[in-house]
């Protein structure tokens, strides 16, 4: 079937400055798309071309086949949750969540509505409370209820979490998604916490300098990054750099070298030439520390150590840098020279093309990302 909303090549530039460039994205009915990125990367303008807040300067916005580029907010028949949920306290729930509802409604289909959105969000019988009186978790199940109650065609999210501690965040977000599963709505929520995105998202859309960068299941990003700035911004990742082999390994040098490290070429290497130089990603649970002078490793020394409760993550110096691994129970410690070699236990290393053209390939570099 057709996506039921279609973003179709959105340009957008404020002052000048292009903040959007080319963004097209189907979502599906029913469908939880997240739009995930950092600062200044888009997401939050082309949330707001979606509601109608702003107008592209090229491209257009479908909904169910119908183009809505140039309608007006209130004639979209969209439903938004803003990043401050914008309640009233000197109004009750009940008022709060009627309050986008059409008065000519009538006052039973009004109450019925009311009823009905908060049941949607487990508050049934918290009509007359106050919004002062309820938790922040429950104010944003508010907010959900008062965009919901007008039975929107799509729904839109601003960050809708970041105002909660992390403790609240997390039970939220299990009722937020739960919620929404239950109405079965088509929603696209805006967030730059990973986390956040791939809880409540079927599918994630990573934006970066205004271009959609892949957009995919939280696995395809994390196993899969079709460019090096996904496989940055997604997880935590170490880079090195080498020389691509015929046989598609990455040749690495350093002490203990030079070794062959497997990994799965991204997109952009389609016709790279053997001797090309490549930077192979590794996430550090991919990566095992091993005794000094195992075969097929790169010997090194521990940096850091940090324990963080399923394991313990080490910083190890190469030649000219550091990767971060993932280990269980292990006896090594800071200054301590051991090995790393890439294991079966994780996704596979991605290898990207090199973009330091100044850096010769023999040089065997490594790079902290996260």
């Amino acid at each position: 079937m057709p996506p039921f909303l279609v973003l179709d090549g959105l340009d957008k530039s404020f002052g000048g400055t292009p903040v959007l460039r080319g963004l097209s994205l189907g979502v599906s009915q029913g469908e939880v798309v997240a739009l995930l990125g950092p600062s200044g990367s888009g997401k939050t303008t082309a949330l707001r071309l979606i509601a109608g807040f702003e107008t592209p300067d090229r491209g257009a916005i479908r909904v169910g086949g119908e183009d809505v580029t140039s309608l007006p907010p209130e004639r979209r028949r969209f439903g938004m949750v803003f990043q401050h949920y914008a309640l009233f306290p000197h109004l009750d729930i009940a008022e709060n969540v009627a309050f986008g509802l059409d008065a000519r409604l009538g006052r039973e289909e009004i109450a019925r509505r009311v009823a009905a959105a908060l049941a949607l969000v487990d508050l049934p019988g918290y009509e007359r409370r106050r919004v002062g009186e309820i938790s922040g978790g429950q104010q944003q199940r508010v907010a959900l209820a008062r965009a919901l109650a007008p039975e929107p065609r799509v729904l839109l999210l601003d960050e809708p979490l970041s105002n909660l501690d992390p403790s609240l965040r997390e039970r939220t977000r299990r009722e937020l998604r739960r919620a929404i599963e239950r109405v079965g709505i088509t929603t696209v929520l805006v967030t730059h916490e990973q986390d956040e995105a791939f809880h409540l998202g079927d599918r994630v859309a990573v934006l970066h300098g205004g271009r959609l960068h892949q957009v995919g299941s939280p696995e395809e990003l994390y196993e899969q990054p079709a460019t090096r700035f996904v496989a940055g911004f997604v997880g935590r990742a170490s880079g090195v750099v080498g020389t691509l082999e015929p046989d598609g390994t990455v040749l690495l040098g350093g002490k203990g070298g030079p070794v062959q490290w497997r990994g799965t070429r991204a997109p952009e290497l389609d016709g790279a030439a053997p001797g090309s130089a490549v930077e192979l990603v590794v996430r550090p649970e991919s990566l095992a520390l091993q005794p000094p002078g195992t075969p097929g490793a790169l010997t090194g020394r521990v940096t850091e150590r940090r324990y963080a409760g399923t394991g313990t993550y080490y910083l190890v110096l190469l030649d000219a840098g550091e990767v971060e691994v993932l280990a269980g129970a292990s006896a090594a410690r800071p200054d301590d020279e051991v090995a790393v070699a890439p294991t079966d236990r994780g996704p596979a290393p991605r290898i990207f093309r090199w973009q330091n053209s100044g850096l010769s390939a023999s040089v065997p570099v490594a790079r902290s990302l996260r």
